[in-house]
Protein backbone atom coordinates (compact mmCIF):
# COMPACT_ATOMS: atom_id res chain seq x y z
CA UNK A 1 0.00 0.00 0.00
CA UNK A 2 2.98 2.78 1.03
CA UNK A 3 4.84 1.34 -2.29
CA UNK A 4 1.77 2.15 -4.33
CA UNK A 5 1.31 5.63 -2.53
CA UNK A 6 4.89 6.54 -3.00
CA UNK A 7 4.92 5.01 -6.79
CA UNK A 8 1.46 7.70 -7.70
CA UNK A 9 4.07 10.34 -6.40
CA UNK A 10 6.68 10.17 -8.68
CA UNK A 11 6.15 12.02 -11.46
CA UNK A 12 8.84 13.64 -13.93
CA UNK A 13 9.29 16.84 -12.42
CA UNK A 14 9.12 15.05 -8.71
CA UNK A 15 11.87 12.94 -9.22
CA UNK A 16 13.86 15.79 -10.71
CA UNK A 17 13.25 18.11 -7.56
CA UNK A 18 14.22 14.99 -5.11
CA UNK A 19 17.01 13.79 -6.75
CA UNK A 20 18.40 17.82 -6.46
CA UNK A 21 17.70 17.91 -3.44
CA UNK A 22 19.45 14.27 -2.10
CA UNK A 23 22.25 15.83 -4.38
CA UNK A 24 22.64 18.67 -2.27
CA UNK A 25 22.34 16.81 0.73
CA UNK A 26 25.45 14.88 -0.52
CA UNK A 27 27.50 17.39 -1.79
CA UNK A 28 27.19 20.73 -0.24
CA UNK A 29 28.36 18.52 2.80
CA UNK A 30 31.28 16.90 1.33
CA UNK A 31 32.15 20.45 -0.24
CA UNK A 32 32.21 21.74 3.25
CA UNK A 33 34.13 19.00 5.42
CA UNK A 34 36.26 17.34 2.58
CA UNK A 35 37.91 20.57 0.30
CA UNK A 36 40.47 23.07 1.17
CA UNK A 37 38.77 26.08 2.43
CA UNK A 38 41.41 27.82 -0.39
CA UNK A 39 39.65 25.54 -2.78
CA UNK A 40 37.16 26.75 -5.45
CA UNK A 41 34.79 24.13 -5.03
CA UNK A 42 34.80 24.98 -0.89
CA UNK A 43 31.48 26.11 0.48
CA UNK A 44 32.24 27.59 3.79
CA UNK A 45 29.77 26.74 6.93
CA UNK A 46 28.05 30.14 6.89
CA UNK A 47 26.88 30.16 3.83
CA UNK A 48 26.03 26.20 4.53
CA UNK A 49 24.03 27.26 7.17
CA UNK A 50 22.64 30.11 5.27
CA UNK A 51 21.11 27.70 2.69
CA UNK A 52 19.97 25.57 5.14
CA UNK A 53 17.98 28.26 6.66
CA UNK A 54 16.56 28.86 3.10
CA UNK A 55 15.52 25.31 2.94
CA UNK A 56 13.83 25.45 6.46
CA UNK A 57 11.74 28.39 4.77
CA UNK A 58 10.78 26.05 1.66
CA UNK A 59 9.51 23.27 4.09
CA UNK A 60 7.16 26.00 5.48
CA UNK A 61 5.99 27.10 2.41
CA UNK A 62 5.35 23.59 0.98
CA UNK A 63 3.51 22.82 4.22
CA UNK A 64 1.27 26.36 2.96
CA UNK A 65 0.99 25.29 -0.25
CA UNK A 66 -0.77 22.04 0.60
CA UNK A 67 -3.97 24.08 2.17
CA UNK A 68 -3.75 26.87 0.27
CA UNK A 69 -2.72 25.38 -3.41
CA UNK A 70 -4.55 22.35 -2.85
CA UNK A 71 -7.13 22.73 -0.20
CA UNK A 72 -8.21 26.91 -1.16
CA UNK A 73 -7.17 27.52 3.13
CA UNK A 74 -5.58 30.67 2.87
CA UNK A 75 -3.90 30.70 6.17
CA UNK A 76 -2.32 33.49 7.41
CA UNK A 77 -1.04 31.79 11.02
CA UNK A 78 1.69 29.03 9.80
CA UNK A 79 3.83 30.69 11.61
CA UNK A 80 2.88 29.78 14.86
CA UNK A 81 3.29 26.30 13.91
CA UNK A 82 6.62 26.56 12.72
CA UNK A 83 7.43 28.59 15.88
CA UNK A 84 5.88 26.07 18.10
CA UNK A 85 8.09 23.26 16.51
CA UNK A 86 11.02 25.42 16.91
CA UNK A 87 10.07 26.40 20.59
CA UNK A 88 9.81 22.34 21.12
CA UNK A 89 13.62 21.96 19.43
CA UNK A 90 14.87 25.08 21.67
CA UNK A 91 13.38 23.65 24.74
CA UNK A 92 15.86 20.13 24.20
CA UNK A 93 19.06 21.77 23.43
CA UNK A 94 18.46 24.44 26.41
CA UNK A 95 18.16 21.29 28.65
CA UNK A 96 21.34 19.97 26.72
CA UNK A 97 23.24 22.88 28.29
CA UNK A 98 22.90 21.55 31.61
CA UNK A 99 25.43 22.92 34.29
CA UNK A 100 27.39 25.07 31.46
CA UNK A 101 25.12 27.46 31.39
CA UNK A 102 26.43 31.58 33.36
CA UNK A 103 24.97 30.24 36.27
CA UNK A 104 26.18 26.89 36.71
CA UNK A 105 22.28 25.38 37.31
CA UNK A 106 22.37 21.49 35.88
CA UNK A 107 18.27 21.80 35.75
CA UNK A 108 17.11 25.33 35.43
CA UNK A 109 18.02 27.37 32.22
CA UNK A 110 19.70 30.74 32.56
CA UNK A 111 16.52 32.69 32.37
CA UNK A 112 14.82 30.46 34.88
CA UNK A 113 17.94 31.28 36.91
CA UNK A 114 17.61 34.87 36.69
CA UNK A 115 14.14 34.94 37.19
CA UNK A 116 14.04 33.32 40.53
CA UNK A 117 12.32 30.55 38.95
CA UNK A 118 12.07 27.89 41.98
CA UNK A 119 11.99 24.66 39.87
CA UNK A 120 11.69 23.74 36.54
CA UNK A 121 7.87 24.43 35.37
CA UNK A 122 6.09 20.92 34.42
CA UNK A 123 5.71 21.50 30.78
CA UNK A 124 9.54 20.87 30.75
CA UNK A 125 9.66 17.77 31.48
CA UNK A 126 10.72 15.17 28.89
CA UNK A 127 12.25 18.24 27.46
CA UNK A 128 16.10 16.12 28.22
CA UNK A 129 15.55 13.89 25.65
CA UNK A 130 15.51 13.98 22.33
CA UNK A 131 12.56 11.33 20.91
CA UNK A 132 10.36 13.32 23.29
CA UNK A 133 11.12 16.92 21.74
CA UNK A 134 10.78 15.31 18.53
CA UNK A 135 7.34 13.82 19.23
CA UNK A 136 6.64 17.29 20.65
CA UNK A 137 7.51 18.87 17.45
CA UNK A 138 4.60 17.29 15.68
CA UNK A 139 2.26 16.44 18.34
CA UNK A 140 2.20 20.36 19.39
CA UNK A 141 1.93 22.10 16.13
CA UNK A 142 -0.46 19.14 14.65
CA UNK A 143 -2.56 19.14 18.03
CA UNK A 144 -3.19 22.71 17.74
CA UNK A 145 -4.32 22.58 14.12
CA UNK A 146 -6.37 19.58 14.96
CA UNK A 147 -8.40 21.52 17.48
CA UNK A 148 -8.22 24.95 15.52
CA UNK A 149 -9.53 23.04 12.26
CA UNK A 150 -12.51 21.30 14.40
CA UNK A 151 -14.07 24.32 15.34
CA UNK A 152 -12.99 26.20 12.18
CA UNK A 153 -14.27 23.84 9.45
CA UNK A 154 -17.01 22.64 11.35
CA UNK A 155 -18.52 25.98 11.72
CA UNK A 156 -18.01 26.46 7.93
CA UNK A 157 -15.63 29.31 8.09
CA UNK A 158 -14.29 29.88 5.08
CA UNK A 159 -12.23 32.77 3.02
CA UNK A 160 -10.95 35.89 4.27
CA UNK A 161 -12.52 35.38 7.84
CA UNK A 162 -10.95 32.35 8.20
CA UNK A 163 -7.52 34.00 7.01
CA UNK A 164 -8.23 36.41 9.84
CA UNK A 165 -9.15 34.09 12.38
CA UNK A 166 -5.60 32.29 11.87
CA UNK A 167 -3.99 35.85 12.02
CA UNK A 168 -5.26 36.63 15.73
CA UNK A 169 -4.22 32.96 16.49
CA UNK A 170 -0.90 33.32 15.62
CA UNK A 171 -0.94 36.81 17.42
CA UNK A 172 -2.53 35.86 20.27
CA UNK A 173 0.77 33.44 20.59
CA UNK A 174 2.83 36.23 19.86
CA UNK A 175 1.47 37.98 22.90
CA UNK A 176 1.37 35.14 25.05
CA UNK A 177 5.15 33.90 24.78
CA UNK A 178 6.21 37.84 25.19
CA UNK A 179 4.79 36.98 28.67
CA UNK A 180 8.32 36.22 31.46
CA UNK A 181 5.87 34.40 33.19
CA UNK A 182 5.29 31.71 30.49
CA UNK A 183 8.05 29.99 31.05
CA UNK A 184 9.77 30.33 27.63
CA UNK A 185 12.11 32.68 27.65
CA UNK A 186 10.16 35.96 27.77
CA UNK A 187 11.51 38.70 24.78
CA UNK A 188 14.70 36.70 24.38
CA UNK A 189 13.31 33.77 23.76
CA UNK A 190 15.62 30.53 23.73
CA UNK A 191 19.02 30.37 22.76
CA UNK A 192 23.07 30.14 23.50
CA UNK A 193 22.94 26.50 22.80
CA UNK A 194 25.90 24.12 23.34
CA UNK A 195 25.33 20.63 21.27
CA UNK A 196 22.96 18.76 19.71
CA UNK A 197 22.68 14.84 20.56
CA UNK A 198 26.05 14.92 22.18
CA UNK A 199 27.54 16.70 19.51
CA UNK A 200 28.89 20.57 19.30
CA UNK A 201 26.17 22.94 17.33
CA UNK A 202 28.94 24.78 16.19
CA UNK A 203 31.08 22.36 14.94
CA UNK A 204 31.31 21.93 10.84
CA UNK A 205 30.06 18.87 10.95
CA UNK A 206 27.18 19.01 12.83
CA UNK A 207 26.44 22.63 10.80
CA UNK A 208 26.76 20.03 7.43
CA UNK A 209 24.55 17.27 9.40
CA UNK A 210 21.82 19.48 9.83
CA UNK A 211 21.92 20.74 6.44
CA UNK A 212 21.61 17.08 4.73
CA UNK A 213 19.04 16.12 6.98
CA UNK A 214 17.06 19.70 6.04
CA UNK A 215 17.73 18.46 2.44
CA UNK A 216 16.57 15.54 3.11
CA UNK A 217 13.03 16.29 5.14
CA UNK A 218 12.44 18.74 2.08
CA UNK A 219 12.61 16.28 -0.51
CA UNK A 220 10.74 13.35 1.98
CA UNK A 221 7.75 16.22 2.29
CA UNK A 222 7.73 16.81 -1.21
CA UNK A 223 7.11 12.98 -1.51
CA UNK A 224 4.83 12.65 0.65
CA UNK A 225 2.80 15.84 -0.45
CA UNK A 226 3.20 14.73 -4.47
CA UNK A 227 1.25 11.56 -3.10
CA UNK A 228 -1.52 13.17 -1.15
CA UNK A 229 -2.18 15.12 -4.03
CA UNK A 230 -1.88 12.83 -7.08
CA UNK A 231 -4.19 10.54 -5.11
CA UNK A 232 -7.72 10.11 -5.03
CA UNK A 233 -8.13 11.86 -2.04
CA UNK A 234 -5.93 14.69 -3.60
CA UNK A 235 -8.54 14.80 -6.51
CA UNK A 236 -11.57 15.42 -3.58
CA UNK A 237 -9.00 18.16 -2.20
CA UNK A 238 -9.00 19.90 -5.39
CA UNK A 239 -12.78 19.68 -5.72
CA UNK A 240 -13.00 20.80 -2.54
CA UNK A 241 -11.02 24.10 -3.24
CA UNK A 242 -12.84 24.85 -6.87
CA UNK A 243 -16.43 23.69 -5.60
CA UNK A 244 -17.16 22.62 -1.84
CA UNK A 245 -20.44 22.85 -2.06
CA UNK A 246 -20.92 20.45 -4.83
CA UNK A 247 -18.31 18.44 -3.17
CA UNK A 248 -20.26 18.48 -0.05
CA UNK A 249 -23.85 17.85 -1.66
CA UNK A 250 -21.73 14.25 -3.83
CA UNK A 251 -21.70 13.05 0.06
CA UNK A 252 -18.14 14.10 1.16
CA UNK A 253 -17.33 15.20 4.32
CA UNK A 254 -15.52 18.63 3.58
CA UNK A 255 -14.84 19.29 6.97
CA UNK A 256 -12.83 16.40 7.46
CA UNK A 257 -10.70 16.55 4.74
CA UNK A 258 -9.66 20.05 5.50
CA UNK A 259 -9.22 18.80 8.76
CA UNK A 260 -6.63 16.14 7.89
CA UNK A 261 -4.99 18.29 5.56
CA UNK A 262 -4.62 21.26 8.10
CA UNK A 263 -2.95 18.48 10.43
CA UNK A 264 -0.57 17.15 7.80
CA UNK A 265 0.51 20.69 6.87
CA UNK A 266 1.08 22.02 10.93
CA UNK A 267 2.99 18.97 11.14
CA UNK A 268 5.52 19.54 7.96
CA UNK A 269 5.69 23.28 9.42
CA UNK A 270 6.32 22.08 12.97
CA UNK A 271 9.34 20.25 11.61
CA UNK A 272 10.42 22.99 9.33
CA UNK A 273 10.55 25.08 12.76
CA UNK A 274 12.61 22.29 14.92
CA UNK A 275 15.35 22.31 11.69
CA UNK A 276 15.28 25.91 11.69
CA UNK A 277 16.05 26.25 15.16
CA UNK A 278 19.60 24.59 15.46
CA UNK A 279 20.98 26.21 12.17
CA UNK A 280 20.10 29.78 13.35
CA UNK A 281 20.83 29.07 16.91
CA UNK A 282 17.68 31.16 18.23
CA UNK A 283 14.20 31.08 18.58
CA UNK A 284 12.08 33.52 20.49
CA UNK A 285 8.52 34.57 19.92
CA UNK A 286 9.11 36.82 17.33
CA UNK A 287 8.51 33.72 14.67
CA UNK A 288 5.12 34.44 16.08
CA UNK A 289 4.83 37.92 14.48
CA UNK A 290 1.97 37.64 11.61
CA UNK A 291 4.07 39.75 9.32
CA UNK A 292 6.39 35.68 9.24
CA UNK A 293 2.88 34.29 8.00
CA UNK A 294 2.00 36.69 5.24
CA UNK A 295 5.84 36.11 4.09
CA UNK A 296 5.61 32.42 3.35
CA UNK A 297 2.28 33.52 1.60
CA UNK A 298 4.12 35.51 -0.68
CA UNK A 299 6.83 32.83 -1.17
CA UNK A 300 4.24 30.69 -2.15
CA UNK A 301 2.26 32.99 -4.73
CA UNK A 302 5.64 34.21 -6.22
CA UNK A 303 7.02 30.43 -7.17
CA UNK A 304 3.03 29.10 -8.01
CA UNK A 305 1.01 27.92 -5.70
CA UNK A 306 -0.84 24.73 -6.46
CA UNK A 307 2.48 23.25 -8.08
CA UNK A 308 4.36 21.72 -4.63
CA UNK A 309 7.57 22.61 -6.16
CA UNK A 310 7.30 26.27 -6.89
CA UNK A 311 7.05 27.28 -3.39
CA UNK A 312 9.96 25.75 -2.51
CA UNK A 313 11.69 27.96 -5.59
CA UNK A 314 9.96 30.71 -4.18
CA UNK A 315 11.04 30.95 -0.60
CA UNK A 316 14.26 30.39 -1.70
CA UNK A 317 14.59 33.25 -4.47
CA UNK A 318 12.59 35.46 -2.07
CA UNK A 319 14.57 34.75 0.62
CA UNK A 320 18.17 35.56 -1.10
CA UNK A 321 16.74 38.41 -2.47
CA UNK A 322 15.99 39.09 1.28
CA UNK A 323 19.75 38.35 2.24
CA UNK A 324 21.17 40.42 -0.43
CA UNK A 325 19.26 43.95 -0.72
CA UNK A 326 18.07 44.03 2.96
CA UNK A 327 22.62 44.34 3.34
CA UNK A 328 22.43 46.94 0.38
CA UNK A 329 19.08 48.96 0.30
CA UNK A 330 17.46 48.27 4.24
CA UNK A 331 15.75 51.29 4.30
CA UNK A 332 13.35 50.18 0.84
CA UNK A 333 13.44 45.98 1.15
CA UNK A 334 9.99 46.11 2.64
CA UNK A 335 8.26 47.93 0.04
CA UNK A 336 9.91 45.96 -2.07
CA UNK A 337 8.87 42.61 -0.69
CA UNK A 338 5.48 44.24 -0.92
CA UNK A 339 5.53 45.32 -4.04
CA UNK A 340 6.50 42.05 -5.67
CA UNK A 341 3.35 40.71 -3.92
CA UNK A 342 1.05 43.03 -6.00
CA UNK A 343 3.41 42.18 -9.43
CA UNK A 344 2.87 38.82 -8.81
CA UNK A 345 -0.52 39.31 -8.06
CA UNK A 346 -1.46 41.63 -11.36
CA UNK A 347 1.07 40.33 -14.22
CA UNK A 348 2.28 36.61 -12.53
CA UNK A 349 -1.37 35.24 -10.78
CA UNK A 350 0.14 31.63 -11.22
CA UNK A 351 3.65 32.30 -9.67
CA UNK A 352 6.60 31.97 -11.47
CA UNK A 353 6.25 27.80 -12.17
CA UNK A 354 2.94 27.93 -12.79
CA UNK A 355 3.23 30.42 -15.71
CA UNK A 356 6.26 28.58 -17.22
CA UNK A 357 4.35 25.62 -16.90
CA UNK A 358 0.85 27.21 -18.44
CA UNK A 359 2.49 28.54 -21.30
CA UNK A 360 4.87 25.55 -21.90
CA UNK A 361 1.84 23.33 -22.03
CA UNK A 362 0.42 25.99 -24.32
CA UNK A 363 3.15 25.87 -26.70
CA UNK A 364 3.45 21.90 -27.04
CA UNK A 365 -0.91 21.62 -27.95
CA UNK A 366 -0.23 24.60 -30.53
CA UNK A 367 2.84 22.78 -32.21
CA UNK A 368 0.61 19.21 -32.31
CA UNK A 369 -2.71 21.18 -32.95
CA UNK A 370 -0.06 22.86 -36.12
CA UNK A 371 1.23 19.57 -36.65
CA UNK A 372 -2.11 17.76 -37.66
CA UNK A 373 -3.09 20.85 -39.10
CA UNK A 374 -0.19 19.96 -41.94
CA UNK A 375 -1.76 16.38 -41.93
CA UNK A 376 -5.48 17.57 -42.60
CA UNK A 377 -5.84 15.84 -39.41
CA UNK A 378 -8.20 16.67 -36.64
CA UNK A 379 -7.06 17.97 -33.15
CA UNK A 380 -10.12 16.29 -31.57
CA UNK A 381 -8.49 13.03 -30.63
CA UNK A 382 -5.23 14.89 -29.11
CA UNK A 383 -7.78 16.92 -27.45
CA UNK A 384 -9.61 14.17 -25.94
CA UNK A 385 -5.95 12.39 -24.91
CA UNK A 386 -5.17 15.35 -23.26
Amino acid sequence: MITAFLLRSLDRKIIIAILILVALAILVPASNLLTSPQSALHVPTYIMSLFGKYLTYALLALALDLVWGFCGILSLGHGAFFALGGYAMGMYLMRQIGARGSYGNPILPDFMVFLNYKALPWFWYGFDHFWFAALMVLLVPGLLAYVFGWFAFRSRVNGVYLSIITQAMTYALLLAFFRNDMGFGGNNGLTDFKDILGFNIQADGTRAALFALTALFLALALLISSGIVRSKFGKVLVGVRDAESRTRFLGYRVENIKLFTFVVSAMMAGIAGALYVPQVGIINPGEFAPANSIEVVIWTAVGGRGTLIGPIIGAILVNGGKTIFTGLFPEVWLFALGGLFVAVTLFLPRGVVGTIAHYGTGAGRSRRTSVAAEKGESDEPLKAAE
